[in-house]
């Protein structure tokens, strides 16, 4: 019974690969291009607002201060990593700068306890635009790394379509062959599994 059970699993188990190579192949299709956009988007609105390092050796971007912005100097900012550096690693440690520190919240509340002073309301300014922009800057780096988790998930997908249409070559060829091994001996699958669920000696 060990050869019918073999050849009613073939289809089977040519069908399951078939829907499986199928996902897979829609599935990588669609990462790729999720990831593809999401690049394109990142960049375009980026580079639109023009926003650039200071140049190397600038007052501005001071080495002791700014050690880990040293390697984009003078660049534009037009990618998530470079967004990320802009905002973590300079807009935030200028706004550390204005009101001791204080978030802008902070100084937004005392603001509105102090109505007139101009100096809590010219913070207050500061650092909403500040912590404005560096928002922006953050969601722009978080749909970078949403493309990148897309881009390297479409390309596990593609291999693991690629894998699964080698194995069904592998499986129809070795179907093939055996088909043409049983038709050159004159044995039908029939009469093969006939002999195999004949029990040895039931003839005696």
């Amino acid at each position: 019974m060990r050869v019918k059970n073999w050849i009613t699993t073939v289809p089977t188990l040519a069908i399951i690969g078939s829907v499986l190579f199928l996902v897979l192949s829609v599935g990588s299709g669609l990462l790729l291009w999720g990831s593809g956009f999401a690049h394109h988007m990142v960049h375009t609105q980026l580079s639109e607002q023009q926003i650039k390092f200071p140049p190397k050796g600038s007052p501005g971007l001071d080495p002791t201060e700014f050690p880990g912005l040293q390697r984009y100097a003078g660049q534009a900012v037009d990618n998530g990593p470079k967004a990320k550096a802009y905002a973590d690693q300079f807009i935030k440690v200028h706004l550390k700068g204005i009101a001791g520190g204080q978030t802008y919240s902070q100084v937004s509340a005392a603001s509105l306890k102090n109505p007139n002073d101009a100096k809590l309301s010219g913070e207050v300014q500061t650092l909403f635009r500040g912590e404005t922009l560096r928002g922006l800057l953050l969601y722009a780096w978080g749909w970078s790394v949403v493309g990148l988790i897309a881009y390297w998930s479409g390309i596990a997908a593609l291999l693991g379509a690629i894998a699964v249409l080698f194995g069904l070559v592998l499986g129809f060829v070795t179907h093939e062959r055996q088909s043409k091994r049983s038709t050159h001996t004159g044995t039908t699958p029939e009469a093969t599994r006939m002999n195999v669920a004949e029990p040895v000696g039931a003839g005696v």
